[in-house]
């Protein structure tokens, strides 16, 4: 062994974990230097890289996910690449974590990572094996432990641990306080509703010359009205949307009053807040390869996604909302706009991050929106 990677193996604790499913499924591995428990609903992404952003995702909150690429954590990690101030995720599961990172912006490994922010993650189970699992059984509840092996036992605390179906985890990842991000040149103020907003919706909308005050997700009509905004952006976040009763409410206030752009569960409570429904996927869409077709004009493009829900594309009828994005690997709703006021959302995440970029160029169409309006 290269004394490099061995001087590394030496820090390394490892430890026996089990993760075990709902269902009674479970799979035995290794747990890094932290210890204990931790139980959400598991979930897979299909994404390559960009597993800081995935870890700091508010969207994960209540979720342990797992990768499906093998070798997670190549190019370790550093201080740039976070979607928020901490890791959401209740818990990692890989196949191998990488001992030897390299890349020229690494602070730090992604296994020091995670122990420093006492994140418990395991490796040497059969991913593949849990992601076909959950695809055929669907997304459920697990919990991950380095003390309870006793699967009577890990049986009875699951049934404790609360299912997403009906929860409102908005509350728990959202600003308590107004904050500001501030372009250089800016031309457009921005009300954004924080459900679990990632730090790259912010970069870009300020790349686009928006001030964006940021709102937690309890603020009130009034509060957002005393900024003056030319637009209202709705986040994504974490959970279930017909829970979040409070933000569909007050989107309900807003039609037709302003311009308004929402991404994933902001797309969500758009879809509730006109009168459309939304259901539980199977396993939901997480990864950084789904293809999204634009009808409007034809484009197909690579999408980040990650969502667990989707609006009910049935329950609008023919009314005035209108389905504008399509995803091409089950036909669900990606897109929707309203045919008489400026609203436009969609499921997908353009920010990226992870992901490719294809999507970026819908930000534009939120401007194009304030423009028309007189901003």
């Amino acid at each position: 062994m290269p004394e490099e990677l061995l001087r590394f193996s030496k820090r390394i604790t490892m430890n026996d974990a089990i993760l075990f499913l709902e269902d009674g499924t479970h799979f035995l591995g290794q747990s890094l230097s932290h210890v204990g428990e931790t139980a959400g609903e598991v979930v897979f992404n299909t994404s390559i890289t960009g597993y800081q952003e995935i870890l700091t995702d508010p969207s994960y909150a209540g979720q342990i996910v797992t990768m499906t690429y093998p070798l997670i954590g190549n190019y370790g990690v550093n201080e740039e690449d976070i979607e928020s101030d901490k890791i959401h995720v209740k818990g990692f599961v890989v196949k191998e974590f990488c001992r030897v990172h390299s890349n020229y912006r690494a602070t730090q490994s992604l296994i020091d990572y995670l122990n420093t922010n006492k994140i418990l993650a395991i490796e040497g189970i059969d991913t593949r094996a849990l992601t076909r699992h959950l695809r055929l059984k669907g997304a459920m509840k697990a919990i991950i432990s380095t003390e309870d092996f006793d699967l009577a036992s890990l049986s009875n605390k699951i049934k404790d641990v609360p299912a997403m179906d009906g929860s409102d985890w908005v509350g728990q990842v959202t600003t308590k306080d107004p904050y500001v991000w501030k372009a250089e040149k800016a031309k457009y103020k921005i009300a954004a509703i924080d459900c679990g907003i990632k730090f790259n919706i912010l970069r870009i909308l300020n790349k686009l010359g928006c001030d964006v005050h940021v709102f937690p997700a309890s603020a009130s009509m009034d509060e957002i009205n005393a900024i003056k905004p030319d637009g209202l952006f709705v986040s994504n976040g974490p959970g279930d949307p017909s829970a979040v009763a409070y933000v569909i409410e007050l989107l309900k206030k807003f039609i037709g009053k302003l311009p308004i752009f929402g991404i994933c569960l902001g797309h969500q409570m758009l879809g509730l807040a006109l009168g459309g429904k939304t259901y539980k996927l199977k396993f939901g869409h997480h990864g950084a390869n789904h293809p999204v077709k634009d009808g409007l004009t034809g484009r197909i493009g690579i999408s980040s996604q990650n969502h667990g829900f989707c609006v009910d594309v049935e329950s609008f009828g023919d009314g005035e909302v209108e389905i504008v994005h399509t995803n091409l690997n089950d036909q669900t709703v990606e897109g929707i706009r309203h045919k008489k006021y400026p609203l436009y959302s969609v499921q997908h995440h353009p920010e990226a991050a992870p992901g490719p970029h294809d999507e970026q160029y819908l930000f534009a169409r939120f401007i194009e929106m304030m423009e028309e309006q007189g901003a």
